[in-house]
């Protein structure tokens, strides 16, 4: 990746100051009057991430006294009276001196260019001076876990091995961030997201619909709300290409998912395939089902006489009211890209992809896996 056309240092500040923000880029583009790729290229190159602002160690020399020095210089003074006048060491400045030319050739402001650019080594990344943690990051990702539950992970596989431990912000950086470049560009295909570099996501809420006879969300006993019992359940529908779509269905309590492969939206195919699919389940986690508004549920009524589930839906336009479900469909979208025709996978194979989703560790359950949760619960 080539480097960004030069720029200035208020216009990069505009540029991070509205990304953080949430600006497109578009608009960033317009307030520093440059092209559109012109920010793009630039963020590119940064990976999304603010590059860390540098600053001057206080212990070192100072433009000023560096013109001191020139000063002393030209007036023939020795070291030992230069660098008494600086209140500083001898050999402080006879190293200054001696790094940038020496008597004849040194000059103040070259001089002190010089000492901010040496300045710039490289900082030691963890992931680079530790192979085997960095192939344990490889392989994770490659698994498609996300940095974060990486990061849990690893805390709690080798808690006294603080070698073995890194940040999902330093994983981040070592996928996007071009001069580090310590993990496989590929691997960011691995992510969630697909996109070249980080960036805030708007949220954009759905729409609902008008379910007859659904009892409302609001009607639902309060003690599902605290997650303390399992078996209830949160659902909706993931869409595909070619009016193609999967039932996903999680646990609140363990985040447990289930998928299940419905032919069509309409709720002749969708209560039956569910029903076949959670009537499988333990008695203990047959508790509740709280639904979208959309129509492949209206008849309810059928789902709860053939599970002995009760099932509750969403008010309009409110998909925060289901929102570990909501969250478990957007990791779906790893193995079901939006686009792609969910038709052609089978039960078998959307029983797979639930296994590997269930065994991925995760932040809300202290880096536990559903599974494992799931498996602490039915004891």
């Amino acid at each position: 990746m080539t480097k960004p056309l030069p720029m200035d240092e208020q216009k990069k500040s505009v540029i991070w100051r509205e990304w953080e923000r949430g600006t497109p880029m578009a608009n960033i583009a317009r307030v520093i009057n440059k092209p559109p790729a012109t920010v793009f290229s630039y963020l590119q190159y940064h990976g999304g991430i603010r590059p860390r602002h540098r600053f001057r160690r206080t212990d070192a020399l100072s433009l000023e006294e560096r013109e001191e020095i020139s000063r002393g210089i030209s007036h023939g003074y020795s070291i030992r009276f230069i660098a008494s006048i600086l209140c500083r060491s001898p050999s402080t400045v006879s190293r200054e001196i001696n790094k940038n030319g020496g008597r004849n050739l040194y000059r103040a402001i070259i001089a002190d260019k010089f000492a901010w650019y040496r300045g710039q080594r490289p900082k030691p990344f963890l992931l680079g001076e530790n192979a085997m943690l960095r192939d344990l990051v490889d392989a994770k990702l490659c698994e498609d876990w996300s940095p974060e539950q990486i990061a849990g992970w690893l805390k709690l596989t080798y808690p006294d091995t603080k070698g073995m431990r890194v940040s999902h912000e330093t994983i981040y950086k070592s996928l996007f961030v071009q001069t580090r470049g310590l993990l496989r560009k590929e691997l960011r295909n691995h992510l969630r997201s697909k996109r070249k570099f980080r960036h805030a996501k708007a949220h954009k809420p759905g729409s609902g619909q008008q379910i007859v006879e659904g009892v409302s969300i609001r009607e639902r006993p309060a003690a599902i709300d605290d997650r303390a019992v399992p078996g209830h359940w949160e659902g909706d529908l993931i869409c595909g290409s070619k009016n193609s779509y999967i039932a996903t269905v999680v646990e609140r309590q363990t985040r447990f998912t289930l998928l299940v492969k419905v032919d069509g939206k309409k709720t002749d195919t969708v209560v039956p395939a569910l029903a076949r699919q959670m009537t499988k389940l333990p008695r203990q986690l047959k508790q509740s089902l709280t639904w979208d508004r959309g129509t492949e549920l209206a008849s309810h009524q059928k789902f709860t006489v053939a599970t002995d589930i009760d099932v509750y839906f969403c008010d309009p336009s409110s998909p925060w009211q289901r929102g570990t479900n909501e969250n478990t469909n957007g990791l779906l979208r790893q193995y079901f890209p939006k686009g792609s025709c969910l038709s052609n996978y089978s039960q078998e194979q959307l029983d797979e992809v639930a296994n590997q989703l269930n065994n991925r560790p995760r932040k809300t359950l202290g880096f536990l896996t559903p599974a494992c949760k799931l498996e602490q619960v039915l004891q």
